[in-house]
């Protein structure tokens, strides 16, 4: 499926912050719940939800509340996921940065 440039520009600009390029890479495999982003990226908890209200804004991600808790996840039926999903997969997955923040990841402190 193709994209226009309004759509493709924004979301190359959203794509564009390091942390959320991030945090799209880890939705693209499975879910996460803010607890858990919080400690494998090192930021507040306020920054993160900076961070995925942005990407929730675009379309590109999925919320799910459970109680007091939010889990995120990639949303498929974007217009733009085929470009996402594309995008995405070209990140190294032995890139530092990355293979850092997985290093980090735990369970749900939140269940």
């Amino acid at each position: 499926m193709t994209i226009d440039v309004a759509a493709m520009t924004r979301c190359l600009k959203t794509l564009s912050d390091q942390t959320r390029l991030m945090m799209m890479t880890l939705f693209l495999e499975k879910e996460y719940c803010v607890c858990q982003l919080v400690g494998m990226f090192d930021m507040s908890q306020p920054a993160i939800s900076q961070h995925l209200r942005k990407l929730k804004n675009a379309g590109f991600v999925n919320e799910d509340r459970r109680g007091q808790w939010r889990y995120y996840s990639i949303n498929r039926s974007c217009p733009e996921f085929d470009t996402l999903q594309f995008l995405l997969q070209q990140i190294d997955q032995e890139d530092k940065w990355l293979t850092h923040i997985k290093q980090k990841e735990t369970q749900a402190c939140c269940q």
